[in-house]
């Protein structure tokens, strides 16, 4: 389930997506950020030791930017000025102030060691895999 809103009076974009079901790894990640409205710029790498998620935020910085975990979500709110000139007034208004996503979690990342950059517009979040293999033994038993 996706919800895109945008609400003319704050400049606000907002993208709600559905959560995955634990088990479904990076691919529910993956199709969350294809399911992104057109407006919202991000790629998704992946390496043996962790994600890298690139969303593109123009005019944000690290202070305007907040991201959190919570559960098996990661939340990003990034936000922006606008300046405008004096001798100028809107037309059309059509770039949004803000932009809040919510996307799931592959179940095999180390929430705890989630790190961060914005440089030049562009966010990039490291999602680190853990490094624990849950093992269990399964018991066989003679027929």
């Amino acid at each position: 389930m996706i919800s895109f809103d945008r609400l003319d009076e704050a400049g606000r974009t907002t993208v709600f997506l559905a959560l995955p079901t634990k088990g479904t790894c990076m691919s529910a990640l993956r199709d969350a950020l294809s399911d992104l409205p057109d407006a919202v710029f991000a790629d998704l790498l992946e390496s043996e030791s962790a994600y890298l998620l690139v969303i593109d935020v123009p005019g944000a910085t690290g202070e305007t930017v907040d991201a959190r975990t919570e559960g098996n979500r990661l939340d990003i709110e990034a936000r922006r000025a606008k300046d405008v000139p004096t001798d100028f007034e809107y037309v059309s208004e059509e770039r949004s102030l803000f932009l809040d996503v919510e996307l799931p979690l592959p179940p095999d990342v180390e929430a705890d060691g989630i790190s961060g950059t914005v440089d030049r517009g562009v966010l990039e979040l490291t999602l680190p895999k853990t490094t624990e293999t849950a093992t269990e033994s399964i018991p066989i038993e003679d027929a």
